[in-house]
C-alpha cells in the first residue's frame, strides 16, 4: 500500500521547522542536531589539528624555538582537551543523533528538547574553554590536569578555571545525550525489532551510553572539586590538610580509560556495519560481536589503575589491574575475527567506506598490540611517560577512531546529502591520510623506547631523537594534508556530487529505507521489522516519495489532522507496540537554558556570588519555561 499524498502533506506540516533563523534556533529535529554536532566537531578537529601541527613543528629538531615552553604547554593542554572532549565524543554523537532513530525505525529521539539542549551546552562549553585564547588565560596544566599542580599555588590566574568549569558542563551535555540514546533505543524501536534485530551500530551506542552514565560522574565531580579547591581553598588534594593528590588521578582515570572505549566502540560498530554491505553477506557472529562490545564496556571499568602503575601503589593491586588490562583484548579479538570471517566468506567491493574500514582494522590492530605491551607492569614501568605511550594512544585515537569515523562519514554521506563523493579523490584522501598516520606515530615508538619522555617542549641534541621526530613531523603534515583532501572531497561532493538515490550501496538496515536525505518525519509509514537486515529480506515496497516502506497498516502512518508529532512506543525484548506518544515540538527553551548555564559558567569564573545567585534564579525560570504546558508541545 502506498502512502497517500494527504498523509505525506500532514507529516510534512507536522514535523517541519519554521523557515529562517527562528526555525534554526527552535528546531529539535534529531537530524539537525546530528548535522550541527558533525559540523561543530569538525571545527574543533581543525583547531586541535592546528595545535598538533604547531607542537610537532616545535619538536622537529632539538631546541627548535618555534614555541616557548609556556605556549607549548597551552597548546598541549588544549589539543588533548579538544580531541578527547570536543571532537571525538561529539562526532560520534553526531552519527548517533542522526542515524540511531532511522536505524530503529523511529521518527525522533525520545526527548527531542533534551537532545537539542545537549548540543547547545556542548557548543557553549567549547566556546567558553576557547575564550581563554581571547582573555590570555589559556589552560596550561595538561588535559589530565594533575592536582595539586593545577591549584592556585602552582597555577595562578584563571587558566585552569576555564578548563574545570568547561569540563563540568561538557559532562552535563554528554550525560544528557547518553540518557536520550538509551531511552530511544529501548522505547522507540519499530514494531518487531527484537533485541536480536537491533543493528550493530545501535548496540555500540547503547554500550557507550551505559559507560557514559557510570564514567562521566567521576569526571564531573573531579573538576568540581578542583574548582572548589581553587576558588574556596577546600584542599581536597592537599595531604597537609588531609587530602590526597592520588584522589584526582583515581577520579580522572576512572573516566580516562573508559573514555578510550567510549570513543573506540562506535568506530568498531561502524566497521561492523560497513563490512557486511561491501561484502554482500550478513555479519558473521552477530551475537558474539554484540556480546563483545558489551563485555568491553563492562571490563573497561577495571583498567584505570594501569595508568598509575608507577604511582607507588601496592604490587598486588597493580597485578590485578594488569590482568584485567590483558583480558580486555579478548572481546576486541572477537570483533576482529568476525570482520575477517565476514570478508573471507563474502565478495569484497573496495569502495571508499570499505577502504576506511580496512584502515581502521589495521590501525586498531597495531594500537591493540602495543596496548598489550603497556598492560604489563614491568614494561610499563620502563615505557610510562615516554613517547611509546604517545604512539600507542594515537594509533587508537588518531588512527582507529578517526578512520572509523571517516568510514562512517563516507558510508552515510549519500544519506546525509543525497549525493556521492568523487571516487578518485576519496581514494587519494584515504591513502594520504593512512601514510601520514603511520609515518607520524610509528617513529614515536622508537623515540619512546630510546628514552624520549612525553609532555616536553624540546630536547637536547645528541640523544638519538632527531630522526624519529623529523619523520613524525613530516608525517603529521602528510596526515593533515590527507584530511584536507577528505574535507575538499566532501565539500565539493555536497554541492556537485552525482545524485545517490535512496540506497546507493544496497545496504540492508532501516536508515536506507527513506529518501536521501530523509524527510523531516523520517518515515512516511513506520516500519514493521521481520529481519535483522529488513531491506535484504524482500519485504519492501516503494512509497510515493521514492523511498522504501515496510508497513502496510494505515494505523502506523501516525499523521493526525491536528498536526501533533506522534511516535509509536514499543516495549519488551520483542518490540511489541505499546502506545502512541505525542512528542514536544520546536522550542526556544533548550537554547535559553543553555545560555543561562553559560552565564553561570562566567559567574563561577569571575567568582561573583551575586552573579552566581542571579544565574541560578534565571536557571529556575528558564527550566520552568521549558516545562510550561502549551498547546502542541
Amino acid at each position: 500500500m502506498t502512502t497517500t499524498a494527504t498523509t505525506t502533506e500532514r507529516l510534512a506540516a507536522a514535523w517541519g521547522d519554521q523557515p529562517g533563523i527562528l526555525g534554526f534556533l527552535s528546531s529539535v529535529d534529531h537530524k539537525r542536531v546530528g548535522r550541527r554536532y558533525l559540523v561543530t566537531a569538525a571545527v574543533f578537529l581543525f583547531l586541535g589539528g592546528v595545535q598538533a601541527l604547531l607542537m610537532r613543528t616545535q619538536l622537529i629538531g632539538p631546541e627548535a624555538g618555534v614555541l616557548s615552553p609556556e605556549q607549548y604547554n597551552e597548546l598541549f593542554t588544549m589539543h588533548g582537551t579538544t580531541m578527547m572532549l570536543l571532537f571525538m565524543v561529539p562526532a560520534e554523537s553526531a552519527f548517533a543523533n542522526y542515524f540511531l532513530p532511522l536505524m530503529i525505525g523511529a521518527r525522533d529521539m525520545a526527548f527531542p528538547r533534551l537532545n537539542m539542549f545537549s548540543y547547545w551546552v556542548f557548543l557553549f562549553a567549547g566556546l567558553f574553554m576557547y575564550a581563554g585564547f581571547v582573555t590570555g588565560d589559556v589552560p596550561d596544566g595538561g588535559w589530565f590536569a594533575y592536582s595539586p599542580l593545577v591549584l592556585d599555588e602552582f597555577s595562578p590566574g584563571r587558566d585552569m578555571d576555564f578548563y574545570a568549569i568547561g569540563v563540568i558542563f561538557l559532562g552535563l551535555s554528554t550525560t544528557a545525550g547518553a540518557i536520550n540514546f538509551l531511552v530511544t533505543t529501548f522505547k522507540l524501536r519499530a514494531p518487531g525489532m527484537t533485541v536480536s534485530r537491533i543493528p550493530v551500530f545501535v548496540w555500540g551506542i547503547v554500550a557507550i551510553a551505559f559507560m557514559i552514565l557510570f564514567a562521566f560522574p567521576s569526571f564531573t565531580v573531579a573538576p568540581l572539586m578542583l574548582e572548589l579547591s581553587r576558588a574556596l581553598d577546600m584542599r581536597f588534594f592537599d595531604p597537609s590538610a588531609g587530602g590526597d593528590p592520588l584522589l584526582w588521578q583515581h577520579l580522572f582515570w576512572f573516566w580516562g580509560h573508559p573514555i578510550v572505549y567510549i570513543q573506540l566502540l562506535p568506530s568498531t560498530a561502524i566497521v561492523s556495519t560497513i563490512i557486511p554491505v561491501f561484502t554482500r553477506r550478513r555479519l558473521v557472529g552477530y551475537a558474539w560481536v554484540v556480546a563483545a562490545m558489551l563485555a568491553t564496556a563492562f571490563i573497561s571499568f577495571g583498567l584505570w589503575v594501569h595508568h598509575m602503575f608507577v604511582a607507588g601503589l601496592p604490587q598486588l593491586t597493580t597485578s590485578f589491574f594488569s590482568a584485567v588490562s590483558l583480558v580486555v583484548v579478548v572481546p576486541s579479538g572477537i570483533q576482529f575475527f568476525a570482520w575477517l570471517a565476514t570478508i573471507w566468506l563474502g565478495r569484497p567491493r573496495w569502495d571508499s567506506p570499505m577502504l576506511w574500514a580496512m584502515g581502521e582494522m589495521l590501525l586498531f590492530l597495531i594500537g591493540g598490540i602495543t596496548g598489550v605491551m603497556v598492560a604489563l607492569v614491568p614494561f610499563d614501568s620502563l615505557a610510562h611517560d615516554t613517547h611509546f605511550v604517545v604512539a600507542h594512544f594515537h594509533y587508537l585515537q588518531a588512527g582507529a577512531v578517526v578512520f572509523g569515523l571517516l568510514a562512517g562519514l563516507y558510508y552515510w554521506f549519500p544519506k546525509l546529502t543525497g549525493r556521492r563523493t568523487h571516487r578518485g579523490v576519496a581514494r587519494l584522501g584515504f591513502w594520504t591520510t593512512f601514510v601520514g598516520v603511520n609515518l607520524t606515530f610509528m617513529p614515536l615508538h622508537w623515540a619512546g623506547l630510546w628514552g624520549m619522555t612525553r609532555r616536553i617542549a624540546t630536547y637536547e641534541p645528541g640523544l638519538g631523537f632527531e630522526v624519529p621526530n623529523l619523520l613524525a613531523t613530516i608525517g603529521s603534515y602528510v596526515f593533515g594534508l590527507g584530511l584536507l583532501v577528505v574535507l575538499g572531497d566532501l565539500l565539493w561532493s555536497w554541492r556537485n556530487g552525482p545524485e545517490a538515490g535512496p540506497n546507493p550501496w544496497g545496504a540492508g538496515t532501516l536508515e536506507w529505507a527513506t529518501s536521501s536525505p530523509p524527510p523531516d518525519h523520517d518515515f512516511a509509514r513506520l516500519p514493521i521489522v521481520r529481519d535483522r537486515y529488513p531491506l535484504w529480506a524482500g519485504r519492501t515496497t516503494p512509497d510515493d516519495s521514492g523511498a522504501l516502506a515496510l508497513a502496510t497498516d494505515d494505523d502506523l502512518a501516525l499523521a493526525p489532522p491536528d498536526l501533533h508529532h506522534e511516535v509509536a512506543l514499543t516495549a519488551g525484548p520483542e518490540g511489541d507496540p505499546q502506545q502512541v506518544r505525542t512528542m514536544p515540538g520546536p522550542s526556544f527553551a533548550p537554547l535559553l537554558v543553555a545560555l543561562v548555564l553559560t552565564l553561570l559558567s562566567i559567574a563561577m569564573l569571575l567568582r561573583s556570588a551575586n552573579l552566581v545567585l542571579t544565574a541560578c534564579g534565571l536557571l529556575v525560570v528558564s527550566v520552568g519555561a521549558w516545562f510550561w504546558p502549551r498547546e502542541g508541545s
